[in-house]
């Protein structure tokens, strides 16, 4: 019978045929072994209790390789179990190293024969269900609970920035800079759950605040909140948490923050050098153009603003910004005789489009603006303890933008974070950790492995020419042989890659 309306039809083969179409993932795989991931997983997440199911290593193995693999909810571990040939690589993988009796503990957790390589739907639902604090629920529709409320994570979602701060030992054992640039940032991941509340754009959202290593480009540490929490709130706590987690390569800390991070506390802190760890850190912040801000930056005469440059094509010219330094104490500062004082840099960008008249004052822009001899500029503000030229601070700051929304649009677009799984805002909680995890592996293996061209690309681009490969998966005296066709292009460069992996230093379990 006629298929379709070319001369083509689809067969169904039965049997086993051993045949993948990930044969690519298994080299995450490898990374995964050794970094230790599925050993930190088992060691500091403990949602699982008692010896049946499925182990915690297990459970984040696969939910951590769906997200490599491309999947956006828990139903696709589906694919990933029909998946025949990964599925015996898999098997191995989770076997390998074990010795007699660790293999018979293994088979001793399931009370019939285990059939399947990857947890249930219902499994994996039960077991996300675990890092949900219903008593945390019940603390949030109490009477007098503030609005901005942020859950206190179980132990099981305590557990997962842990193994984050595993990964990262792990990268920093591979060389990093002394010297760590951390980037503060939230972002808004909007949901259509019921129980999500409003974020200050008018739609229900969660609102994580995330703290980035830019030089690795690596999640140093997040925090997932409800769209109502500012992005500002508790800022310092979620910071001061975010740099225990960096390695201890590194010795000095420099921390970029829009203007959620031009907190008073939070710049004290630094300053002051009151971090046990690395003590005074240099910052550079966008700051509140307020009225006062703005008087100041009035005062500033013509000459002193200078013209702000830009490379490209190995030219540089006028961008067409001014930048000026700016003598301006807000008072929050003034209430201490022994405060800190700061820096503070002002730019200013002519508006090319010109305004219609008579709509002057109906107009309303996105951001601050003032006017100097009847033309309008857009206005910023920078606060910093830096001693850099002003040029200089501005573009180091402003690169922060570029890269911490790069992995804003990674982790809610790219990976299973695009779709969150559940009401239970602890289950959603955990489902962002882990595509974090993922993100932080992909990263590594990126930078540390395949290095060149391969940095920059994302993970669409990653998957259609390294993961997503057709292959198929033999045994032969006993060893499992993943067979690829000599037309693939990526076959050589897959065997290099393990290579590569297995020369990485792995971080001694402890």
């Amino acid at each position: 019978m006629q298929q379709g309306a070319l001369p083509f039809q689809y067969e169904i083969e039965c049997g086993s045929n051993g045949l993948t179409a990930l044969a690519g993932l298994p080299v995450y795989l490898d990374l995964m072994t050794v970094s230790g991931f599925g050993r930190s997983f088992g060691r500091h997440v403990h949602a699982r209790k008692g010896n049946q199911g499925w182990t915690d290593s297990q459970m984040g193995n696969s939910l951590t390789l769906l997200n490599l693999a491309g999947g956006d909810c828990v139903d696709d571990l589906r694919t990933l179990e029909a998946d025949e040939g990964f599925c015996r690589v898999l098997q191995r993988a989770e076997l390998s190293g074990l010795r007699r009796a660790q293999r018979r503990t293994m088979e001793r957790r399931w009370r019939k024969e285990k059939r399947r390589t990857v947890p249930s739907r219902t499994s994996t639902f039960r077991y996300l269900e675990r890092f949900h604090d219903e008593e945390q629920e019940r603390l949030r529709r109490a009477p007098g609970a503030p609005k901005a409320f942020i859950p206190s994570p179980n132990a099981a979602l305590r557990g997962l920035p842990l193994v984050n701060r595993d990964l990262l030992a792990f990268a920093g054992a591979q060389g990093v800079d002394e010297i760590a640039t951390v980037d503060g940032d939230a972002t808004l991941k909007e949901v259509t759950k019921r129980n999500a509340l409003y974020c200050y754009k008018g739609f229900p959202a969660y609102q994580p605040l995330n703290f980035w290593w830019s030089e690795p480009g690596l999640m140093l540490h997040t925090e997932f909140r409800d769209g109502n929490v500012p992005a500002g709130h508790e800022q310092l706590r979620v910071f001061r948490e975010a740099l225990t987690h960096l390695p201890p390569q590194v010795k000095h800390v420099r921390a970029r923050s829009d203007t959620a991070g031009y907190q008073h506390e939070l710049m004290k802190y630094c300053e002051s050098g009151a971090d046990p760890r690395f003590g005074r850190i240099e910052f550079a912040i966008s700051s509140d153009v307020s009225p006062e801000f703005k008087a100041a930056v009035a005062e500033v005469s013509a000459k002193d603003w200078l013209p702000m440059h830009r490379e490209v094509n190995g030219r540089v010219g006028e961008t067409g910004v001014e930048w000026a330094e700016v003598c301006f104490v807000p008072d929050a500062l003034t209430r201490s005789k022994r405060g800190p004082g700061y820096r503070y840099l002002a730019t200013r960008e002519p508006l090319l489009d010109r305004e219609l008249p008579g709509l002057e004052s109906q107009q309303e822009l996105p951001f601050p603006t003032m006017k100097w001899e009847g033309a309008k500029y857009k206005v910023f503000g920078i606060v910093t303890n830096m001693d850099w030229e002003g040029e200089k601070l501005i573009h180091w700051l402003h690169e922060r933008s570029g890269k911490s929304e790069e992995v804003h649009a990674v982790l809610k677009h790219d990976l299973a974070s695009a779709r969150m799984p559940s009401q239970l805002f602890g289950v959603n909680a955990a489902w962002w950790w882990i595509s974090v995890l993922a993100h932080n592996l992909n990263a590594i293996m990126k930078r540390r492995v395949l290095g060149g061209s391969w940095v920059d690309k994302r993970l669409k681009a990653i998957r259609f020419s390294l993961i997503n490969l057709p292959g198929r998966v033999l045994e032969h005296a006993r060893r499992l042989i993943i067979r690829l066709s000599e037309r693939q292009p990526m076959a050589a460069f897959l065997i290099e890659v393990r290579c590569r992996i297995a020369a990485l230093v792995p971080v001694p379990s402890g």
